[in-house]
């Protein structure tokens, strides 16, 4: 937990509620977390998800961890206590945009349950939709776009997801999506039909 360090701040209520916002895009505002091992899929999915629910008309936006760590999140590093920070913001950053009536979709290793669960406490249950991307070990090093596993297999990349730190799998994930046997797309169909399914759309 981030400490205050800011005493003097006061939390203004505005004159728009989040149903009035929600209202207006006709949809509900909420945070579908990805989570998985490096290259298991998960941007691939979010952005997959969004682009689908843009043709469909609804207002959708992907928090990708490569992209929030050039900008936002740009002096975190890859430490236990900055990734631990780097999922804290991403949680306050999706609760704002699901406030907006936006359906955010966050993309991220978030290797900790504990990080995890502190987002789903902040947004709530039924605000906050995990999604497993569950891909072998073997499939994500196969894959490997960027060649981290390798690097890391060697020792130049320490700490790192699978291989020399510990990734964490969701026990009570909302929706689990095994790539292994599925393509983006039919990953996608099965996110949407969960939003369908719980009247987010």
């Amino acid at each position: 937990m981030a400490e205050a360090k800011a005493t003097n701040v006061v939390w203004h209520e505005g004159h728009v509620d989040r149903a009035q916002r929600e209202a207006l895009v006709s949809q509900k505002g909420a945070l579908i977390w990805f989570t998985g091992l490096p290259s298991s899929g998960k941007s691939t999915t979010a952005f997959t998800v969004e682009h689908a629910l843009v043709k469909l008309g609804r207002l959708a936006y992907v928090l990708d961890g490569d992209n929030i760590r050039h900008g936002l999140n740009k002096n975190l590093s890859f430490s236990a206590e900055d990734r631990v920070e780097n999922i804290r913001r991403i949680g306050e950053v999706g609760k704002l945009f699901a406030d907006a009536g936006v359906i955010t979709l966050s993309s991220f290793v978030s290797p900790y349950r504990a990080d995890r669960d502190a987002v789903r406490e902040l947004m709530g249950d039924d605000v906050f939709i995990e999604v497993f991307i569950d891909t072998p070990l073997e499939m994500c090093e196969d894959r490997d776009p960027k060649g981290l596993y390798k690097k890391a297999r060697t020792g130049e990349i320490p700490n790192f997801t699978g291989i020399s730190d510990p990734y964490e799998a969701p026990e009570n994930a909302e929706l689990v999506i095994k790539t292994d046997t599925c393509t983006p797309e039919e990953a996608a169909v099965q996110v949407i039909s969960y939003l369908e399914a719980n009247t987010i759309i």
